[in-house]
């Protein structure tokens, strides 16, 4: 099995409602996504999934938080923006493009700052 990762930023404010504390308040994030992939086999040329497509395909999903207020966003309108909550989200969104031919999703991390975040795997 091989795993192939990359890792982007972006920056956006949330607010995680019902939190009895500061982060109730909207505030902001540069915020890191790191995603990984496992690969049965690989293609002829040696690799199990193309950095860059999967690079483009998270920062395609990233693209409707980066620079946006998060709690405005579906389907954080509805559902607490919190780490836990985004990194859930984006597993899900990449896993139904990307899963297919022997390479499947494996974990999403979400970082708010540099020592402190959330994973998501199934």
């Amino acid at each position: 099995m091989y795993e192939v990762y990359i890792t982007t930023q972006f920056s956006a404010a949330h607010r995680l409602k019902g939190h009895d504390g500061q982060f109730e308040n909207l505030h902001g994030h540069n915020w890191t996504a790191s995603v990984t992939a496992e690969a049965q086999e690989l293609n002829e040329i040696g690799v199990g999934i193309d950095f860059v497509k999967l690079k483009e395909k998270v920062e395609s999903c990233l693209s409707v938080l980066d620079y946006k207020n998060i709690n405005e966003v579906p389907p954080f309108d509805k559902d607490n923006p919190s780490a836990e909550n985004i990194a859930r989200w984006l597993f899900k969104e990449l896993s139904a493009d990307l899963n297919h031919g022997g390479v499947r999703i494996k974990k999403v991390e979400i970082y708010e700052m540099p020592n402190c975040g959330a994973s998501y795997y199934e």
